[in-house]
């Protein structure tokens, strides 16, 4: 059973619960007396049931600044982890490009570096959205919408890759094992 609610509590969880019972009672959702009923009621509380019974019938607090910050971090690393990913795969054309200049003798000075167009194109969007993530003004939503867009893109084309290739297979099963 995945229910918490026989679950014994910490006094840190009392404690944040009290801490949130009298931010209601700020609010003026609570009187005196149901504050002082309830802040005796969660230091009383032992299991996980007990203290949500006491802000069930209340409205869930706004985040703090703190919570906030922490939420917009962890937000920025997953975004951060998916823009790498997707960055990391689109440099393998510039790999593979530099490999051809390296061995046509580009480096011997007979031909600028034209590998370098190749880079562009995945340091543009990269640049762009890092500037997104962690610029002045955050757009993760933008981000988020950008991330999306390219995986969803992806998925189309490897589901057309795969009916191609079942197709071709389906020809090879049916005419290539002839006479």
């Amino acid at each position: 059973m995945d229910d918490d609610s026989a679950l014994r509590v910490s006094d840190e969880q009392r404690e944040r619960v009290a801490q949130e019972i009298r931010e209601h009672y700020a609010a003026g959702r609570l009187s005196e007396d149901e504050l002082s009923e309830r802040l005796a009621a969660a230091y009383r509380a032992q299991t996980a049931a007990q203290l949500r019974t006491l802000h069930a019938d209340l409205p869930a607090l706004p985040a703090t600044p703190a919570q906030r910050r922490a939420e917009l971090a962890e937000r920025r690393a997953e975004l951060q982890r998916r823009l790498l990913q997707q960055s990391g795969g689109a440099l393998v054309p510039f790999v593979f490009c530099t490999v051809i200049w390296l061995t046509s003798g580009g480096h011997h000075g007979h031909g600028q570096f034209w590998p370098i167009w190749v880079l562009l194109l995945v340091l543009i969007p990269l640049l762009q959205n890092g500037w997104r993530l962690y610029g002045p003004a955050p757009e993760l939503e933008r981000v988020e919408q950008e991330l999306a867009r390219r995986e969803h893109k992806r998925a189309i084309r490897d589901r057309a890759e795969h009916r191609a290739y079942e197709r071709a297979e389906h020809r090879a099963r049916r005419y290539g094992d002839g006479p």
